[in-house]
């Protein structure tokens, strides 16, 4: 089949600009880029009125709850969300239960994600048995067997000796490691950031130098075996100096932040708000305004959700005691139009963060206009205006910090292959 979308306002994060423009996808694929053209008899077009047309979004660090909590999140529910939400690649951490750190668990939810979503979904795998931080993984097999990185998620590999092993295997199989740059002395049983805010509201606090020194040791282990390592979340102005030098002195670092981390700040738990509970906690503004730039200078390489579902009843707990996490799969790209219209950040430098670096990073296809390129995009009308009610999100788990708020940006098509899977056939 050939489609032709006309009429878009094309964004190109490879270019690094946006353009009226037509599209043309045979096969799957994209096959031609024009400024303009008429579509041929037969043709299916269809008509982008104006509205932005970008490569689907790669969301990097995602997790299902399958296996173990497939009643809190499932692939097929995962997938809905994705779709919803313009992320035609899910990249899914292995913090399930049991965590994906065997090769047999990993085959389990490849084959369970193929016959449950269109979206693409790959895994990263646990880079310790059990992400308890004890005793290497099979990465080796685990990496024959499909998985794009290895990682424990947001438990910290305590043991540097098991760690440095860790980090050796991986840089000699050329496997990719992603990293929670956190002490966890001083962010165990924390939930806030240090500072007058969280004393005031009797919270129990952690320096943003945790994160800082979390990121310095594992720096020096990345010089020290040369392995590519990607850290997942990059949230303090104090740790950016620090990746700038590593950058600078060839170390194969990228960073990754959410975006809950860009558009939220710590004053936000003011009325102990558990959806607004994360990992790391909600950072000064200064913090926040000190990221944003350094994704708009390209020194932070990857904006993600860290979709993470949790049900009303771990969430319906006195804040200290409630689950961390906020789904985030749906509410991405409205949230990414907040640094839009914020003047933060333009349209071509969100994509490249949100879709041409991760899927660099990871060695996958998309994330490009481009001939040849997967034909994954999403048709989005950046200033549509609606009030986010958490019930209609596609996500079995409701736990997002935009519940009531007012919003822009809405997907109006999304394309796996050149499939149209968004809106819903039901919907």
């Amino acid at each position: 089949m050939t489609l032709w979308f006309v009429n878009a306002r094309l964004i190109d994060p490879e270019a690094g600009e946006e353009r009226t423009g037509v599209l043309r996808v045979e096969n799957g694929a994209i096959a031609e880029v024009l400024a303009d053209g008429t579509p041929p008899a037969g043709a299916q077009v269809i008509d982008c009125a104006g509205k932005c047309l970008a490569p689907g979004i790669v969301d990097m660090g995602v997790q299902v709850g399958e296996p173990g909590a497939r009643h809190v999140e499932s692939f097929r529910s995962a997938g809905r969300a994705a779709a919803a939400g313009g992320v035609t690649t899910i990249v899914a951490r292995p913090d399930t239960d049991p965590a994906v750190d065997t090769p047999e668990v990993l085959e389990f939810v490849t084959r369970r994600a193929a016959s449950q979503t269109p979206v693409r979904i790959r895994h990263m795998a646990a880079l310790t048995r059990g992400r308890a931080g004890r005793e290497m993984a099979e990465i080796g097999f685990l990496r024959d067997a499909g998985a794009v990185a290895f990682t424990d998620g947001a438990r910290v590999v305590e043991d540097t000796r098991i760690l440095s092993r860790c980090l050796t295997y991986a840089r000699g199989l050329g496997a990719l490691v992603v990293g929670h740059p956190q002490d966890p002395g001083l962010s165990r049983g924390t939930c806030a950031t240090n500072g007058k805010f969280a004393a005031l509201k009797g919270l129990p606090g952690v320096s943003p130098l945790a994160e800082r020194m979390g990121f310095d040791r594992d720096m020096g282990l990345v010089e020290m075996t040369g392995v590519a390592y990607h850290a997942d979340q990059i949230t303090c102005a104090r740790t950016l100096p620090a990746l700038e030098r590593a950058k600078a002195n060839g170390l194969d670092v990228t960073a990754g932040v959410s975006i809950h981390h860009l558009t939220l700040n710590e004053f936000d738990l003011a009325d102990y708000r558990t959806f607004f509970k994360l990992t790391p906690p909600l950072r000064s503004e200064d913090d926040r305004l000190a990221v944003v730039a350094a994704v708009g200078a390209g020194l932070v390489d990857v904006i993600c959700s860290m979709h993470t579902p949790a049900d009303e009843e771990s969430k319906r707990l006195p804040f200290e005691a409630a689950a961390a996490g906020a789904v985030g799969l749906e509410t991405l790209l409205p949230a990414a139009m907040r640094l839009y219209h914020a003047g933060a950040l333009n349209l071509p430098q969100l994509w490249r963060a949100l879709s041409l670096n991760p899927a660099r990073r990871l060695g996958l296809e998309g994330g490009r206009l481009a001939v040849g390129a997967p034909a994954d995009l999403v048709l989005f009308d950046p200033d549509a205006p609606f009030v986010l009610d958490r019930f209609s999100l596609q996500s079995k788990a409701k736990n997002t910090p935009f519940d009531g708020a007012r919003m822009e940006g809405r997907v109006l098509g999304t394309w796996v292959r050149g499939a149209r899977i968004f809106p819903h056939e039901e919907d």
